[in-house]
């Protein structure tokens, strides 16, 4: 069995936003794959929705706390080690450029509030996270990350564009495709194709 976790921040002023692309991409991922509407869980103060991939059990989880808070929903969830081992958690990513995506096992933050969170919660960062890039870049294609905390909020609390949102509609199809290749051929292969 999978977990598959969404960061975001709940409410509908955060819907568009950069902070929300995780959550988007698994709201994406439930709705083009006919998996069973979100209900609320009082328990994992989340949406909850499950599926099945290839016979292989999975459980969507869109935690309905602020970000900071994200790890209470999966703490109920991830009670050993090993079950760590079945979490991928998918999040926007201001380290990689837009239209870009990676996976990465065992890793710290990187100054992500809801990995953060989740690595507090469960007391290990042996798990997959799904990095979704949303940072701009200069026309060469290096990344011109926002200076100072102020901005770096701003910018990540801010809506994309209609034309960032063009390019991550493709970076979502192919993070629906890594999910498919996670759960069916391994997180090395995984690895191997999508990084």
């Amino acid at each position: 069995m999978f977990i598959i976790v969404g960061l975001g921040n709940p409410g509908k002023e955060y819907e568009n936003t950069r902070h929300n692309t995780g959550r988007a991409f698994v709201e994406y991922f439930i709705k083009t794959h006919h998996f069973s509407e979100p209900k609320a869980d009082k328990k994992l103060k989340a949406l909850v929705a499950t599926g099945e991939i290839k016979k292989e059990k999975i459980i969507f989880v869109l935690p309905e706390t602020f970000m900071n808070k994200s790890g209470a929903s999966v703490k109920p969830l991830i009670t050993s080690i090993k079950k760590a081992g079945t979490l991928i958690v998918a999040h926007d990513d201001l380290d990689l450029p837009l239209g870009t995506l990676k996976i990465a096992f065992g890793r710290g933050s990187g100054g992500h509030r809801g990995i953060e969170s989740i690595i507090r919660a469960i007391k290990t960062k042996d798990f997959i996270r799904l990095r979704i890039g949303i940072a701009p870049t200069t026309p060469s294609g290096k990344i011109k990350k926002p200076k100072g905390e102020k901005a770096i909020v701003d910018f990540i609390i801010g809506s994309f564009k209609p034309k960032e949102l063009e390019v991550l509609k493709t970076t979502i199809l192919r993070a629906c495709q890594a999910i498919g290749t996670l759960i069916t051929e391994g997180r090395a292969a995984a690895m191997n194709h999508f990084n």
